[in-house]
């Protein structure tokens, strides 16, 4: 299996059917697996799984008992996974799943030694204008030039992964990985994703302005945490 592509799903009952309905292109391909973490779900997300995979046999269930973060649930689709290549996106199809198709042309082109990452377009002003925000203080912080940290998909390869100690398990996973790329002078490509709103259920830190300030402040606290790891 060339390719993998890990989507960690946390209460997302509604967007599964949804979720895998999209990623019949994906599933007709293959070179590409497919892995559903079931990551701690307090719904019927399992039971879902259980009935898709009757209808999509071609993808792999991971069940994770405890929600432990985001992060935790990719690196555990990760450890499940087989690829030489790997991606991962969100559950909620504000990211087109399928974009990962283009993502993985990089590879096919430029070869594993590079990283590869979507860049939203079609967000609301003030969202834009937290990220760029947020932009601007990580690359100050840590002096490596970064946006968009927390756009998807993600694309890395097996071997840039198994240099990496201690990652995060939340969803600074997306920074960390993303500057210890730059840190290793990968070639970082872009590519644009379109980000429409969700259809189902809402998202875990960007419920309102008070969200968003818990996540920053966390943000701000591993990010002052990794600039003292790498000093």
């Amino acid at each position: 299996m060339k390719y993998s592509l890990i989507i960690p799903c946390y209460n997302e009952e509604k967007n599964l059917p949804l979720l895998l309905d999209k990623c019949k292109n994906i599933l007709l391909k293959n070179d590409i697996e497919l892995v559903i973490v079931n990551n701690g779900s307090l719904d019927k997300s399992s039971e879902v799984l259980l009935n898709l995979k009757t209808k999509y046999k071609k993808f792999k269930i991971v069940n994770v008992s405890l929600n432990k973060g985001y992060g935790y649930g990719i690196l555990s689709g990760i450890m499940e996974s087989s690829g030489e290549i790997i991606a991962w996106t969100h559950a909620d199809l504000q990211t087109d799943p399928n974009d990962i198709i283009k993502g993985f042309k990089f590879f096919d082109k430029f070869g594993q030694n590079i990283f590869v990452k979507g860049l939203r377009y079609g967000r609301p002003l003030l969202d834009n204008i937290f990220t760029f925000g947020m932009s601007c203080f990580e690359t100050l912080l840590l002096g490596k030039f970064m946006r968009d940290i927390n756009a998807q998909p993600t694309i890395i390869s097996r071997n840039f992964f198994k240099d990496l100690s201690n990652p995060p398990l939340d969803f600074s996973l997306d920074l960390f990985i993303y500057y210890h790329a730059k840190k290793k002078l990968l070639k970082v490509y872009r590519f644009p994703v379109n980000f429409p709103p969700r259809i189902h259920g809402f998202s875990n830190w960007n419920v309102d302005w008070s969200s968003k300030i818990k996540f920053i402040l966390r943000t701000i606290k591993y990010s002052l945490d990794l600039r003292r790891r790498v000093k």
